[in-house]
């Protein structure tokens, strides 16, 4: 069976790849008929001797190895939430996508490079009391490059809005 593309979604820092939000992602991107695989990175979160954030650079690294080989199937997209949203941005630099959708993307995260995406259609869904990002950064980012923007009534983890966040992927994956 040929999809329409592919997505690569990906965890924030101290979750997994059967996060409640990555799976409703994944659940709508297969209802739509895009196959999807999402990475596991808790293996490098857990190594907090090279950052309080574990190891970022091979996370990175990671998702650059597996969109480069799903970029030469065909359409991708990336997806992630938080530490997750940030390297999808980042790997979408060098990597050809076809879409982001970011949750609760973290703008600057102290010495860290800003946050840089491709200038691709882009949705991002962050809540109003996000506790670690201020919501004021994202919507800064957002308007410089006109993404799609969802503020919720929410905190960092947008734990009250799972259904939210799977209708908001589905509709960028249906404009695409």
């Amino acid at each position: 069976m040929s999809t329409r593309g592919h997505c690569i979604l990906s965890h924030g820092f101290e979750s997994g790849p059967d996060a409640t939000k990555v799976t409703a992602l994944a659940e709508a991107a297969q209802r739509l008929g895009w196959s999807h695989e999402r990475p596991d990175y808790t293996d490098l979160d857990a190594r907090r001797e090279v950052s309080e954030l574990g190891d970022v650079p091979q996370r990175l690294q990671r998702l650059l190895a597996l969109a480069q080989a799903a970029a030469q199937r065909g359409p991708l997209v990336l997806a992630g939430s938080s530490l997750g949203a940030y390297i999808s941005g980042l790997v979408s630099l060098q990597v050809p996508v076809a879409g982001l959708f970011l949750m609760a993307p973290p703008v600057r995260m102290g010495p860290a490079p800003r946050l840089e995406a491709a200038r691709v259609p882009t949705t991002i869904l962050h809540g109003w009391d996000d506790e670690l990002i201020p919501a004021q950064e994202v919507v800064d980012w957002a308007w410089s490059r006109r993404a799609r923007l969802l503020l919720v009534d929410d905190s960092h983890r947008l734990s009250a809005h799972v259904d939210t966040s799977a209708e908001a992927f589905a509709q960028l994956l249906q404009r695409l």
